[in-house]
């Protein structure tokens, strides 16, 4: 992944006047590292939440447990409410997320590969609802590859949504 991605985002932010957070659970704190390797991302980054496993997707983050026990932690809504838990609970005006399988063996249905990562932010005008956008990968190759796209792609929707 590019540091040059992640510091165009951090610096359209700091234009702005924002914060950015993230939720991670299958990229394990990679997602942070990006960010943080930006020299100055102190300025912007407020920090994140690692939540591997599932009971604590629910605890720190805020995931109702009735979604997590009906969908599952690899669900296009459990990314949005990861990212909207980051978003809240460290206080930032933007958070991103990603959850998924990372290998090497399937998990609740989902096979390797499957990745869904996402974006909330503020809303783009007073009395309407917090952006939320989210995406569906299917990521080839082993554990390090699925990561590391995980992240690339996360950075990319935040780039998109914020026009970076």
């Amino acid at each position: 992944m590019s540091e040059q991605r992640a510091g165009a985002v951090l610096a359209a932010l700091q234009e702005r006047g924002e914060t950015l957070a993230v939720a991670e659970s299958l990229t394990g704190g990679l997602l942070a590292a990006a960010f943080v390797e930006v020299p100055g991302a102190s300025r912007v980054f407020r920090g994140g939440i690692v939540a591997y496993a599932t009971e604590l997707k629910a605890r720190l983050l805020g995931v109702p447990p009735p979604l997590l026990s009906s969908h599952g932690p690899v669900d296009p809504s459990v990314a949005a409410a990861l990212a909207a838990g980051a978003r809240e609970r460290c206080g930032a005006d933007w958070a991103a997320a990603t959850t998924g399988v990372a290998g090497p063996d399937p998990q609740a249905g989902q096979p390797v590969g499957r990745v869904y990562v996402a974006v909330v932010g503020p809303p783009p005008a007073h009395g309407q609802p917090e952006r939320v956008e989210v995406r569906e990968l299917t990521l080839p190759g082993d554990r390090a590859a699925v990561r590391g796209g995980a992240v690339e792609a996360a950075v990319g929707l935040l780039a998109e949504t914020l026009a970076v």
